[in-house]
């Protein structure tokens, strides 16, 4: 994975998020409005996935819309993450550095989807995230998350469209927060106003803000 990197590197607050070429366009905004809420004690890596829909989906699912199916190879993408991890702790993984993982869209899901696999990441930061994903709600209530707190977010706009899958996202994403906050977890669930392609780097910059502040 390509590493871009934002921020003060020598920072106990370690930024984790999966990105594309869109992403990274507009990144330099969402690394603004951070300092502008909690500061500049923040690193934040960027990685570059290629394939979207195979690196981040946690499973198989058929294809929300054209041909593009998801192909489930989150659990190696999220291998990847905890070797960049590894590799930039100077003192391994027993520093007292704190992880924060999160994303827009379906890389939002994969930031959900990595808090119940490592007990690594404090907080989560899913910004308007996939969570229209087959079987993942069910999947959150049958196992258990590790993390600390949870930001989740959704445009006001991102459930009335016609694709009957993304249609459930807004139904989704109420439960998800019911899930999570029976187990005492705290956690937010945010709307903002438009679609789904409305100020995405404004929104993951809110997740990460609102998780920081919480720290």
């Amino acid at each position: 994975m390509t590493r871009y990197t934002y921020g003060n590197p020598d920072s106990n607050r370690v930024l984790i998020q999966m990105v594309d070429d869109h992403d990274l366009s507009v990144i330099e905004d969402e690394v603004n409005y951070i300092r502008q809420e909690v500061g500049d004690d923040f690193y934040l890596l960027a990685l570059k996935v290629e394939d979207w829909n195979h690196d981040l989906s946690p499973w198989q699912a058929p294809a929300a819309f054209g041909n593009e199916v998801f192909d489930g190879g989150a659990s190696e993408t999220l291998q990847g993450v905890l070797d960049v991890i590894q590799e930039i702790e100077p003192n391994g993984m027993t520093s007292d550095r704190q992880y924060f993982m999160g994303g827009y869209s379906l890389a939002g899901l994969f930031a959900l989807w990595a808090g119940y696999q490592t007990e690594i990441f404090s907080g989560i930061a899913a910004a308007s995230p996939s969570i229209w994903f087959p079987g993942f709600v069910d999947y959150m209530k049958s196992n258990s998350l590790n993390s600390n707190r949870v930001y989740l977010s959704l445009g006001d706009r991102e459930e009335r469209t016609r694709n009957q899958m993304m249609a459930t996202v807004g139904d989704c994403i109420r439960e998800a927060e019911t899930i999570i906050t029976s187990t005492g977890i705290p956690c937010i669930l945010e709307w903002n106003q438009g679609n789904h392609f409305k100020d995405p780097d404004i929104r993951t910059g809110k997740a990460f803000a609102w998780v920081l502040k919480e720290d």
